[in-house]
C-alpha cells in the first residue's frame, strides 16, 4: 500500500497523546501530587491530539464534508474513531481544566481512560478488519498501535517529569522501558508473522484465467492509473529495507539506552522521545508499505 503521511502523522500523534494522558492519570491515581506536571501534561496531550486531528484533514478530498464520516458508526471503525476522538479530546481538556481550577479530576480522568482505550481499538481496527490485507488482519495490529502509543506517551511523560517534577522521572522512565520492550517484541512478532504469509490469490485467480503458466508482459494500464499510484508505495526494496532497519533501531533500542542511563536528565529524555517518535514515523510508514494489496498481482509489472 502507499503510505499517506497525513495518516502516518495522525496515528503517531494520537498514540503519543493517548499514552501521555494515561501516564499522567495513572500517576495521579497512584497518589502523586504534581499539579504543575499534570496541568502542563494535559496541555501537551491535547496539543498532540489536536495536531493529529489537523493532519487527518490533509487526507480528505473534501474536508468540508468531514462531518459525514461519522454517519456509518454502526458498521465502520473509521466512523467510530471520528466520534471517539473529539470525545477523548474533550475529556483531556476537562481533566486539565479541573486541575487548573483545583476541582475534582476523577470523573474526567476515568472518562478519558475509557475513551483512550476505545480510541486505540478504533484506530487499530480500521486496519485489522481489512481481511484481504493479510499483514493487517491480525490482533497484533491493535496491540501494536496501543503499545507503541503508550510507550511514546510514557517517554514524553518521563521527559516532562524530569523538567517539572523530578521525583517522578525515574518511575516514568522505568515504565517507558517496560512498555517499549513489550511494544518492540509485539512488533517483532508481527514482522515474523508477516514474513511467513503467502498470497491467497495468484495471477490466475486475479484475472480469472485457469492456465498452469501465465506470463505478464504489460502492466495493464499505460502511463499508470489510480490503482498503480494508490495501492503500491513505489519505492525500491533497498529503501523499504532501510526504513525497516531504521525503525527497528529507533523505536526502542536507542531510546532505551537514554532512558536507562539518564532517567533524571531533561534533555536526554526529550531527545529519547524525539528519536522514538522519528522511529514511530518510520514504523508506521513501513506498516503501510508492507501491506501487499492483491490487485498488485495484476499490476506486478509496475509493482
Amino acid at each position: 500500500m502507499k503510505p499517506a503521511w497525513s495518516v502516518v502523522l495522525l496515528t503517531t500523534l494520537l498514540g503519543a497523546g493517548q499514552g501521555l494522558f494515561l501516564a499522567l492519570f495513572a500517576a495521579e491515581l497512584a497518589g502523586f501530587a504534581a499539579p504543575g506536571l499534570f496541568l502542563s501534561g494535559s496541555v501537551a496531550a491535547f496539543g498532540l491530539l489536536a495536531a493529529g486531528l489537523v493532519a487527518s484533514f490533509f487526507h480528505l478530498g473534501r474536508p468540508e464534508r468531514a462531518w459525514r464520516s461519522a454517519a456509518m458508526w454502526r458498521t465502520s471503525w473509521l466512523s467510530r474513531e471520528v466520534i471517539v476522538l473529539p470525545a477523548f479530546m474533550a475529556s483531556v481538556f476537562l481533566w486539565g481544566f479541573a486541575h487548573w481550577l483545583d476541582l475534582s479530576t476523577l470523573w474526567p480522568g476515568v472518562a478519558g481512560v475509557v475513551l483512550a482505550v476505545a480510541l486505540f481499538v478504533c484506530t487499530g481496527m480500521i486496519y485489522a478488519c481489512v481481511k484481504f490485507l493479510q499483514e493487517w488482519h491480525t490482533p497484533l495490529t491493535v496491540i501494536n498501535y496501543a503499545a507503541f502509543g503508550c510507550a511514546s506517551g510514557l517517554t514524553l511523560a518521563a521527559a516532562l517529569a524530569a523538567w517539572l517534577h523530578p521525583p517522578l522521572a525515574p518511575a516514568y522512565a522505568a515504565t517507558a522501558l517496560a512498555a517499549g520492550a513489550f511494544a518492540y517484541l509485539a512488533r517483532l512478532a508481527s514482522l515474523a508473522r508477516n514474513a511467513r504469509l503467502r498470497p491467497r490469490s495468484t495471477l490466475a485467480t486475479a484475472i480469472g484465467i485457469k492456465h498452469p503458466r501465465i506470463v505478464q508482459i504489460a502492466q495493464g494500464a499505460m502511463g499508470g492509473s489510480f490503482n498503480t499510484r494508490e495501492f503500491f508505495h513505489g519505492r525500491p526494496r533497498e529503501v523499504v529495507r532501510a526504513v525497516r532497519w531504521a525503525f527497528l533501531a529507533l523505536v526502542f533500542p536507542v531510546p532505551a539506552v537514554l532512558l536507562l542511563f539518564a532517567p533524571y536528565s531533561t534533555g536526554m529524555l526529550f531527545l529519547s522521545f524525539v528519536l522514538q517518535y522519528v522511529g514511530l514515523l518510520a514504523e508506521r510508514w513501513y506498516f503501510f508499505a508492507e501491506a501487499r494489496h492483491p490487485q498488485n498481482l495484476y499490476y506486478q509489472a509496475i509493482a
